[in-house]
């Protein structure tokens, strides 16, 4: 796909949303299921089965990147795609963009050795490399609207609602008691 056809897709949901506000709601899912030990699949829209394991110190038979690592992932790939995407529509040509990650999380907070560390990652640090041919400042414009705008870096900084509920075996469980 070319930066133009990019752009011309991007201009064309962004007309229809202005034509329609309420088509700029959006859901997406994603199920996933437990399949053996610390393995688990999941299924998004009609895509392959997506495996996620973790590696042997963990429990797991290393079969696929673990959640945490997937999270990273995201993050980059996002980032990437906002890249092209805002270099489409502001006629920036891009010849490369990579991002390398790496979080750090201690694992006393998610084996609940330590209740005043976190289960999850206390930092994350992303390096962008971007090749193009453009003048810095218009670079500097690109970067600035991709790091406002990309919607994963977004969700990791701000406090976002996460709510859910359990059933086992059959039964609803209350709210209150996942609270508990």
């Amino acid at each position: 796909m070319s930066q133009e056809t990019v752009k011309a897709a991007l201009m064309q949901a962004i007309a229809g949303i202005q034509g329609n506000p309420g088509a700029a709601k959006v859901v997406f899912r994603a199920d996933t299921r437990l399949e053996e030990d610390v393995r688990c699949s999941a299924r998004v829209r009609d895509f392959p089965t997506i495996i996620v394991d973790e590696p042997p110190e963990l429990g797991g038979a290393d079969a696929a990147p673990n959640p945490v690592e997937l999270l990273l992932v995201a993050l980059g790939a996002c980032q990437e795609i906002m890249y092209s995407a805002y270099a489409s529509v502001m006629g920036v040509k891009l010849n490369s963009v990579k991002v390398n990650l790496r979080g750090y999380l201690d694992l006393r907070g998610l084996f609940g050795m330590d209740g005043a560390i976190p289960p999850g990652y206390q930092k994350i640090i992303f390096e962008t490399e971007v090749n193009s041919p453009a003048d810095t400042e218009t670079l500097m414009k690109l970067v600035q609207t991709v790091e406002s705008h990309c919607p994963v870096m977004d969700s990791l900084m701000r406090a976002i609602e996460v709510s859910g509920q359990v059933t086992l075996n059959g039964k609803l469980v209350e709210a209150e008691a996942l609270s508990a």
